[in-house]
């Protein structure tokens, strides 16, 4: 029976315990923000920007006459500054969806040190 009294007691110990424990996370708020910081959608904003000046650029140099072929088609603009703009766009949407907000914030506690 000494045995039996002893397990209760720990039980309604780990119990009181537990009942705390869940207490104060219950009473805890948490915080609900973005999943990105300010920097990642500024760099979302430009990278979509790129894109669109890409495409901007990619568009044009058809013939209004499907006989005749028109060589604008092939330019510098379209063959080469418009696809490095594309990429570059490309290029930072993926950056700003891989940095991490709390880069920021640690260069932000260094410099109050």
């Amino acid at each position: 029976m000494a045995y039996n009294k002893k397990s209760m007691a720990k039980t309604a110990a780990n119990k009181a315990v537990n009942a705390d424990k869940n207490t104060t996370v219950k009473n805890e708020k948490k915080e609900v923000g973005f999943v990105f910081g300010w920097l990642n959608y500024a760099l979302m904003g430009a990278g979509i920007v790129l894109l669109l000046i890409g495409y901007v650029l990619l568009a044009g140099g058809g013939s209004d006459d499907p006989n005749v072929f028109n060589e604008e088609m092939f330019n510098t603009r379209r063959m080469v500054v418009s696809p490095i703009m594309i990429v570059l766009g490309f290029i930072v949407e993926i950056v700003a969806i891989m940095i991490s907000p709390d880069i920021l914030k640690k260069k932000s506690e260094k410099k109050e040190e």
